[in-house]
């Protein structure tokens, strides 16, 4: 890993709000010259401190839809059949194993709550789930792409 000081902490902030920020915007808000900006982001992305450049959809901006954390505790030994089911459903956006009481947190969103009301039943009736909790999430104040 290397260390980023505050030019590099400058880019990938402002890469994270648009990711298709011009060299040249980015070195007149940073005062950086433009080489030197477009060197940064190769490294950033050489280290791999920069994974991927993505993008988030109109109405990921405008907040409309559900979306909600699932915490999920599974039965036995059944996490790599559970997972696999739930990496199939396109309404998970993420998918973590954890630690501690949960063995996984699934992000998850939905157009309305009618149908997110249907994704949450077909997780409860995945084989292999013992019980789940879920907290709607009502507003981002600060998203953090990965």
């Amino acid at each position: 890993m290397i260390t980023l000081d505050d030019l590099d902490h400058a880019l990938i902030g402002a890469l994270r709000h648009n990711a298709r920020m011009p060299v040249s915007s980015l070195a007149a808000m940073t005062g950086a010259a433009r080489a030197t900006v477009s060197a940064r982001i190769d490294r950033l992305v050489q280290t791999g401190t920069i994974a991927a450049f993505t993008i988030r959809t109109g109405a990921e901006l405008s907040g409309s839809g559900v979306r909600a954390i699932v915490m999920i505790e599974v039965l036995g030994r059944m996490a790599d059949r559970v997972a696999l089911q739930l990496r199939g459903l396109p309404q998970v956006r993420a998918l973590h194993s954890t630690n501690g009481r949960w063995d996984f947190i699934a992000e998850l969103e939905d157009k309305d709550l009618a149908t997110f009301d249907e994704t949450l039943r077909r997780i409860r009736l995945i084989d292999g789930i013992n019980s789940t909790e879920t907290n709607i999430l009502l507003k981002t104040t600060k998203n953090v792409l990965a």
